[in-house]
């Protein structure tokens, strides 16, 4: 997997939590497909409340318990791998709204052979961990 910093493009993908694609959950095809893509990471946000074009609010309020909550699935990755992605959104995301944002990188680490540990690459060890 190649280091990403730097430049970015910010794709977010705001849905509703019953959107559905072929019986799967929308956002859960989402973030597959962008694994399969071999993007650098997805992740799945539920808001707890807000409105689209549809003026309906959504809520989790108990009063007005809603079963259609608010996603985003947020996508960074160099620009030109994001816009390659783009295309597999078509068709998918019938209602909702898809944004690109430029951003910067200023740090993008996995945990590394250390699981659970915190150290992934360029991490240096703090106070009683031993340096590699």
């Amino acid at each position: 997997m190649s280091r990403l910093s730097g430049p970015a493009l910010r794709l977010t993908v705001l849905i509703g939590e019953s959107d559905r694609w072929h019986h799967r959950p929308l956002y859960s095809e989402i973030v597959h497909r962008a694994r399969e893509a071999g993007l650098a990471g997805a992740s799945v946000f539920r808001g707890i409340e807000g409105f689209g074009a549809s003026s309906l609010v959504h809520t989790t309020r108990l009063l007005s318990l809603s079963e259609d909550l608010p996603v985003a699935v947020v996508i960074v990755d160099e620009e030109e791998r994001v816009r390659a992605f783009l295309p597999q959104l078509d068709g998918m995301v019938a209602e909702g709204l898809v944004l690109l944002d430029r951003c910067e990188v200023v740090t993008y680490a996995g945990r590394g052979a250390e699981e659970g540990s915190g150290r992934g690459p360029g991490r240096e060890a703090g106070p009683g961990e031993a340096a590699e």
